[in-house]
């Protein structure tokens, strides 16, 4: 019988090699990921052996967070723009088993007083009984293992009629690799929310701190649609790792819409990882508008359980406070001529 407990790692003595290799392993558990998360929330990386016994039979990601004085711990957490974390385990080590390990980890041995988790190899059943709240989420996945002929017949016809009139317009898909790229993303995003007069949930830090901590792994797509007149239009941001890449974000110009290069960059995403080994595109979180690429649609449970009565309430009002605070800076730095 498998009797698990987590005991935390000395973060510059764990071994990433061996985490990596982990047949479960996700980018976001990744030394690369979970700095850039680090740097740009702040927060307090937690890497924990899973043991049974005296032997370690996986390993858990997460970072804490202060809220109000109190320890949250992430694995990951709303606004991140991480999507899984949780657990890397051997064969025949049942998440379950770590599940309930995990509320004497954060609370005693960390000093927390909430956790969350989304973990994308733990199913609704596996914490049943344990007391966790519980949310599904929705997500698509691409199935990238058919050949290129049949991932575009899977797409809807007005899908591949986009395709195929971005190419005959000269729309060019380029790859790139410069920090310039993350002007052109984030401009073009403050645009897309604008149409809906919002403004974006992060700012352009975030995405430079995403570039200078992924792209020397190699694990990094980003993607420019030009118009004929060289002008960028597009941009599309796609991680991947270990068989799957995911969708991490992607803007345009409303006024370019007509050369239709959203579909082209989700294209040329879908090829490119394709051909370098990737077996699924994770389109990550719903929206009917992702249907038109021929997904299969997913269902991953996220958790949370707090300690003490009430904090659950606590941890939402500081994430709408947080949120707000940064629409207003942003407010206030267009006033004063900062970024658009």
């Amino acid at each position: 019988m498998v009797m698990v407990s987590l005991q935390r790692l000395d973060w510059n003595e764990c071994d990433w090699e061996r985490m990596d290799a982990y047949h479960d392993r996700v980018i976001f558990q990744t030394r690369e990921w979970v700095s850039f998360v680090a740097r740009t929330q702040n927060a307090e990386p937690v890497i924990a052996a899973v043991n049974d016994g005296a032997t370690t039979v996986g390993y858990f990601t997460a970072l804490i967070v202060r809220r109000f004085g109190a320890g949250i711990l992430g694995s990951p957490f709303p606004g991140w723009t991480t999507s899984y974390m949780g657990f890397n385990l051997d064969d025949g080590v049942p998440r379950r088993e770590a599940l309930k390990a995990l509320p004497t980890f954060a609370y005693r041995s960390l000093g927390c007083l909430h956790f969350e988790l989304k973990d994308r190899w733990v199913g609704a059943g596996d914490a049943s009984d344990l007391g966790f709240a519980q949310e599904l989420n929705h997500t698509f996945e691409l199935d990238l293992r058919a050949s290129e002929e049949e991932m575009f017949s899977r797409m809807s016809s007005s899908c591949r009629w986009s395709v195929r009139k971005a190419e005959k317009a000269g729309v060019l898909v380029e790859e790139a690799a410069d920090l310039t790229f993350a002007d052109d993303y984030y401009a073009q995003l403050v645009d897309v929310f604008a149409k809906q007069s919002l403004t974006p949930t992060y700012g352009v830090d975030r995405v430079r701190e995403l570039i200078r901590a992924l792209s020397p792994t190699g694990r990094l797509l980003l993607v420019r649609a030009r118009a004929p007149s060289g002008e960028c239009i597009a941009t599309g941001i796609f991680p991947a790792m270990n068989g799957t890449a995911y969708f991490w974000g992607s803007a345009s110009w409303r006024q370019h819409q007509h050369y239709r290069p959203n579909e082209a960059i989700f294209w040329h995403a879908m090829k490119y990882w394709k051909h370098r080994g990737m077996n699924f595109l994770d389109l990550v979180g719903g929206g009917d508008y992702k249907r038109k690429y021929g997904p299969a649609e997913l269902t991953v449970p996220s958790f949370r359980k707090s300690r003490i009565a009430g904090l659950a309430q606590l941890r939402d009002v500081a994430e709408v406070l947080s949120r707000r605070k940064f629409r207003q800076k942003v407010m206030s730095s267009r006033e004063q001529g900062g970024q658009h």
